[in-house]
């Protein structure tokens, strides 16, 4: 794990007892998501700060994914209101505990941003999410997406409006790539995130059924898909105006997801059991690319 890589001379990461950095890193292993290797790049402190961040999202999430009974999933997401809350107090009870409280101070984290992931876990936790209204899917997408990029762009280093506007932009941009990519999966699943008006302009019903096959997702994917590039246009103008080395997680992370979409435009949605993926030697392209811009 990363804190075993570090000089021996070196005082641990954040403060914390090396245990509990691992705690966190394991969360992140465990996942098995590409993000561990994609926070190398950070110093000791932020990459251990944006690995506390993540476990913090992917433990509520789990509990949102659960297929235990609704009611059972909004107690345990209540449980981590109440988690949060004591870290803001100064009270760490264990490990993750520890290193995400020492996050907070040292990043000056907000518990806003915390609570709409938490309220965003909910959404799911409370049934699944079918055909929301507009206003609904902008909401879903500024918690589950925007409010971990606002936590994540003062974990980079830049605590700025326009980082902030960064995060708005950059999480809808994500948020839309992946709902779009995963149309197919989430009706298996019971869920739709597409927009319900949407779907009535094309003549689809609001039901996960019946989208996969629809001849109209076409459509309405390639409409959602250029919302998603006008996020990203917006998120690239706004992290030109903020630290340039603090955005650069951010760059590398709307570069991939461009890529994803863009993959996905070419593709098409006639076909959306195919999820699309990047190939390794894109993906080391892209991230060449992002580092050095």
């Amino acid at each position: 794990m990363g804190f075993l890589r570090a000089r021996h001379d070196e005082a641990p990461a954040l403060g914390c007892d090396p245990a509990d950095l691992a705690a966190v890193e394991r969360v992140v292993v465990q996942s098995g998501t590409s993000f561990g290797k994609g926070m190398r790049i950070l110093p000791p402190d932020r990459r251990y700060g944006m690995y506390a961040v993540y476990a913090f999202c992917r433990l509520v999430d789990d509990v949102a994914d659960d297929a235990g009974e609704a009611e059972d999933k909004c107690r345990r997401l209540e449980e981590w209101r109440a988690r949060i809350a004591r870290l803001y107090a100064g009270e760490a009870r264990d490990g993750i505990d520890r290193v995400l409280l020492a996050t907070i101070r040292r990043f000056d984290l907000r518990q806003d941003d915390f609570a709409a992931v938490i309220d965003g876990m909910e959404m799911d936790a409370r049934g699944p999410v079918i055909a929301p209204d507009e206003a609904t899917f902008d909401l879903y997408c500024d918690r589950v997406a925007s409010a971990v990029g606002r936590l994540s762009v003062r974990v980079f280093g830049d605590s700025s409006a326009e980082a902030d506007k960064v995060a708005h932009h950059l999480g809808r941009a994500l948020q839309i790539t992946n709902i779009l990519r995963d149309v197919a999966e989430d009706a298996r699943l019971g869920r739709l995130y597409l927009p319900r008006e949407l779907l009535e302009r094309f003549g689809i019903a609001p039901e996960p059924a019946a989208v996969v096959h629809a001849p109209a997702l076409e459509q309405v994917g390639r409409i959602l898909a250029g919302r998603a590039h006008d996020h990203f246009r917006a998120a690239a103008a706004a992290m030109r105006r903020c630290d340039h080395t603090a955005m650069r997680p951010a760059r590398l992370m709307g570069a991939t997801y461009a890529a994803i979409l863009s993959a996905q435009e070419r593709q098409g949605w006639g076909t959306p059991e195919r999820r699309v993926s990047l190939s390794r030697p894109r993906k080391v392209l892209i991230a060449l690319r992002a580092l050095v811009s």
